[in-house]
């Protein structure tokens, strides 16, 4: 009977199939790991249109308008005052009393018109006085001058007598120009704007009589900065708008060469004809000068919006539907909107929602429907109702009304 111990163990090495367990374990793993690569190396095109939908899903939408630049006129624009053409003084070039009074306080005149007369009587007995004086120098001289021929005057008695005529020629010319000047005319045509006198009232020479202002034309006189002066002519058209509601057109008559130290502005002035007078001299003045053309977009002034430096621009849309921030500058401004440069000739500027969107974000464009009241019906922010970030209550920004008011504030 043989014993336990003398049995030998079992023993497979050299047995086929022995090793197949292990080279099946090592195929499995190398399967696992290569479809677990499979996804780095050949992404599956389901992946990638899920992803591209996913963007789509959560792109901001924003209502957008095509625009076209056009050619707009610049202008520079400043505030002047109206000033008169001529503005005079009336004073007396002779004393004496008034007489009469032949206009009033506003009245207009014309340039020789009579305003007032002196007294004629006095001036009259004047004259007579002078001629009197006159004729008995002139006798004076006469004898003296006899008697210097006989011998019984001297020299200098003729000499003295000589100097007494001709002191009595001066008095009577002098007599007779005031005599002349018994009428104090106005120097030019225009308004009676002051008047000092009254008839019985004695004027000295020299005393303010009346002061005469004459506004036709008007004088416009504006300040122009340092950076316009090259665009402002001499000949140039200027319409001129009235602060009592008249306008005007005029032309660039005078520009200056000198700045004012303090301001650094030059003087410019603009001549606008008055024909009637109706304007008054004195009053505001705002003052229009086109400068040249630029091409420039017409836009509403709620839609422009600041960076993140504060600069003032845009945002539009690109063809890859990305926003693009613009910085613009404002040539002219209306009552209906702002004409702006810094946009491309032909662009889609957001309209709605721009306040919710950045330079470089992707977005979902939509034009703009104006509805009833000019509103735009585009819900800027709100991304696909139908999608699962919208029925899972993404994160995404969801604009509501009040929101929209205030995008379309900035």
């Amino acid at each position: 009977m043989t014993q336990a111990s003398d049995r030998a163990p079992l023993s497979f090495e050299n047995d086929r199939g022995s090793t197949r367990s292990r080279w099946v374990a090592g195929a499995i793993a190398l399967a696992v790991a290569a479809w677990m690569g499979s996804g780095y190396i050949l992404p599956a095109e389901e992946d990638a249109v899920e992803a591209e939908a996913e963007v789509a899903e959560r792109a901001v939408v924003v209502a957008i308008r095509r625009s076209v630049a056009e050619n707009t006129q610049q202008v520079f624009v400043a505030e002047g005052q109206a000033l008169p053409d001529r503005d005079t003084i009336v004073r007396a070039e002779t004393s004496g009393e008034i007489a009469e009074m032949l206009v009033t306080k506003g009245s207009d005149v014309l340039g020789g018109e009579v305003i007032a007369r002196f007294d004629v009587a006095g001036r009259q007995a004047d004259v007579t006085r002078a001629e009197e004086e006159l004729t008995r120098a002139q006798r004076e001289f006469d004898n003296a001058s006899a008697l210097l021929d006989r011998g019984v005057a001297t020299v200098d008695r003729v000499a003295e007598a000589r100097a007494i005529l001709a002191a009595a020629e001066a008095a009577v010319t002098d007599a007779r120009n005031a005599l002349g000047d018994i009428e104090i005319t106005a120097p030019f045509d225009g308004r009676l704007e002051e008047l000092d006198i009254d008839a019985g009232e004695f004027v000295s020479t020299g005393a303010d009589i009346a002061r005469i202002v004459d506004n036709t034309p008007l004088t416009i006189r504006v300040q122009i900065p340092q950076q316009a002066l090259a665009d402002i002519r001499v000949g140039q058209a200027a319409d001129v708008s009235f602060i009592t509601g008249e306008t005007g057109t005029g032309t660039v008559t005078f520009v200056g060469t000198s700045a004012d130290a303090e301001t650094r502005t030059f003087t410019a002035e603009i001549t606008v004809e008055n024909d009637g007078r109706t304007i008054p001299a004195g009053v505001s003045a705002r003052v229009r000068i086109p400068t040249g053309e630029l091409r420039a977009h017409f836009v509403s002034p709620a839609i422009l919006s600041l960076d993140t430096d504060g600069t003032l621009g845009i945002k539009t849309v690109g063809d890859d539907d990305r926003i693009v921030f613009h910085e613009i500058a404002i040539v002219r401004a209306q009552t209906d909107g702002i004409w702006v440069s810094g946009l491309p000739d032909e662009a889609r500027i957001v309209t709605v929602g721009q306040g919710f969107v950045n330079d470089g974000e992707i977005v979902d464009p939509r034009p703009e429907d104006a509805g009833e009241g000019g509103e735009t019906r585009v819900s800027a922010g709100i991304p696909d109702p139908t999608s699962d970030a919208a029925e899972a209550g993404d994160d995404t920004l969801i604009a509501t009304e009040r929101d929209l008011d205030a995008g379309r504030d900035e």
